[in-house]
């Protein structure tokens, strides 16, 4: 009989309401046996004291159920976003405070490359941070006229690429194709919008796309989740699972000695061609189901409908943006989505719907109720991801029709101050991410970065659920904040939730997952605004213990 090993921590919080604090837990093998006193628990047969997290707070793995694999992939571009950030190896990159900073940033990457013709890749920019300052063809060919430059920006919906790039694939005012922006005289600015924009440029950022993974970035991404004691992550659209290559990858990298449980969903619609119909995409995706493991998840599906609404490529209900601009761009036609969800909830599967813009959110439940009507499934647990501008009202019929909301919580900092004054105003901005509204009216919800869009970190998003502090200190919605144990609930098992995996993980019970989150400070013993600076020691998945590479914060000198 394996042995039973007791982990003391200064307290443990389980997120279970029948025991929602603990001195210790008893792991024997890859799963809980129990939780409760040291003395109780060392009780059990053959239980032995393991005392490396005595003084340490236990959490469960916390659940991030909207994240992409290819974040592992997009620190081999060259960053240019605003804020600094740390990537997968704990390596700090400062921001780039302005457009002239971004253009000295590719100057240097592109004084490093060798070969004239490799093109220059970035990712991270916003430019709603600069407005007066955009960056298109014109700014980037002072980078290079000749070598291919392309930009993502931050949201992964629009790319900005130089005059090279639109010479090389025969953009120009001719082309018809949705997105690709145009000056007054007709002619190409350089900016491209949403996916079929975008592919048209495709070729220049093969295998390192979000939608791109490999070996390396399955792992630094996993590597990103103990960083930040996330032990449950997401692959939320990938279009590899139609192609055996694509899913041994995962079933190679993703063993029993990879640091993190990992959910994988296919980008059924919204994103452009697939290689299958829809009929024979659910046909695969339920076979697929059958070579899950407990590390490895197969048989969901992400849909996107819209665009972001910093980028103004969301699609809003009246009276659609604070500055009059157009509406967004559906990623897929109303009659195309409602036959992919369709198809897919019929076979039985798991479906998540990028909905931004609250017309979009609006067509989901129309497309949901309609669906339900014709097809019942209890259980469903169909989530509106993002879920950013539903109002009360869709939140009440998500209620009745069973669905769930992931929330963007994230927003609130990284773009509150542009939404309260310049993409929706300060009314609308006021119920943005609304997770106090979704929780009030009976809706089980989480919150997510959606990564690389905003840094991975469910104690980040935790802290902007509580205090919804922009980045210039306004409260952005006073009335829609959650408690800290709200948040907290969110990321654990609301996520577990929503990922159909609350029976395994999501919270500290016996016989669920050994799947912990190891933290130096308890985030219901700290100031809220300093939830999201609680430093992560690392996790245990499945009772195998994992080090964060982030170093601790320096201790404050004394006075």
């Amino acid at each position: 009989m394996e042995p039973t090993t007791v982990y003391p921590a200064r307290i443990v919080r389980t997120m279970d309401p029948s025991r929602p604090t603990a001195e210790a837990v008893a792991v024997r093998g890859d799963r809980i046996r129990a939780v409760g006193g040291v003395a109780e628990l060392l009780s059990y047969p053959g239980a032995v004291l393991d005392e490396r997290y005595a003084g340490t707070v236990l959490l469960p793995g916390f659940v991030e159920a909207h994240s992409h694999a290819g974040s592992g992939n997009v620190w081999a571009s060259t960053y240019v976003g605003l804020v600094d950030r740390t990537d997968p190896d704990g390596r700090r990159w400062a921001g780039c405070r302005t457009i002239d900073e971004v253009l000295d940033r590719l100057r240097e990457a592109e004084a490093e490359l060798e070969a004239p013709d490799e093109p220059l890749l970035a990712w991270g920019l916003d430019p709603i941070y600069f407005p007066g300052r955009p960056l298109a063809a014109a700014e980037l060919d002072r980078v290079s006229a000749t070598r291919p430059v392309h930009v993502a920006h931050t949201s992964g919906h629009v790319c900005a690429v130089n005059t090279a790039v639109l010479h090389r694939f025969g953009i120009d005012a001719s082309t018809p194709v949705t997105g690709v922006v145009k000056d007054d005289t007709g002619k190409p600015t350089g900016e491209l919008r949403e996916f079929a924009a975008m592919a048209l440029v495709g070729e220049l950022t093969a295998g390192s796309s979000l939608l791109d993974v490999d070996e390396r970035a399955l792992r630094r991404f996993a590597q990103d989740g103990v960083n930040t004691g996330t032990t449950t992550l997401t692959d939320l659209g990938t279009t590899t699972l139609m192609d055996d290559d694509g899913v041994a990858l995962y079933r190679s990298t993703v063993d029993e000695d990879y640091p993190a449980r990992l959910n994988v969903f296919h980008f059924g619609a919204g994103v452009g061609r697939v290689a299958l119909s829809l009929a024979d995409a659910a046909e695969r995706l339920v076979r697929l189901r059958g070579l899950s493991t407990e590390r490895l998840r197969f048989g969901n599906v992400k849909l996107m409908l819209d665009g972001s609404i910093q980028g103004f490529t969301a699609r809003l209900l009246e009276p659609g943006y604070f500055g009059d601009q157009p509406n967004g761009i559906w990623a897929v036609s109303p009659e195309e989505f409602h036959e992919a969800f369709e198809t897919f909830h019929r076979a039985g599967l798991l479906v998540h719907v990028h909905c931004n813009g609250d017309q979009t959110t609006q067509l989901f439940l129309d497309t949901l109720e309609a669906v339900l009507t014709a097809h019942p499934r209890p259980d469903h647990r169909h989530t509106c991801t993002h879920s950013q501008l539903s109002t009360p009202a869709q939140y009440r019929r998500m209620a009745a029709l069973g669905a769930c909301a992931n929330i963007f919580a994230n927003h609130i900092w990284a773009w509150g101050d542009q939404h309260l004054d310049l993409t929706v105003g300060p009314d609308r901005a006021a119920r943005m991410n609304a997770a106090a509204t979704a929780l009030r009216l009976g809706v089980p919800i989480s919150l997510h970065s959606d990564t690389p869009v905003t840094p991975l970190g469910p104690l980040h998003s935790v802290k902007h659920a509580v205090t919804r502090l922009t980045v210039s200190g306004r409260v952005m919605g006073e009335h829609e904040r959650i408690g800290v144990q709200e948040a907290l609930e969110a990321v654990t098992i609301g996520g577990a939730y929503l990922l159909r995996t609350d029976h395994e993980v999501g919270s500290l019970e016996a016989g669920k997952f050994a799947d912990l989150a190891v933290l130096a400070d308890d985030p219901l013993a700290v100031a809220p605004e300093d939830i999201g600076d609680i430093h992560v020691l690392g996790t245990v998945v499945g009772g195998r213990h994992h080090a964060t590479r982030v170093p601790a914060p320096a201790a404050a000198p004394a006075p």
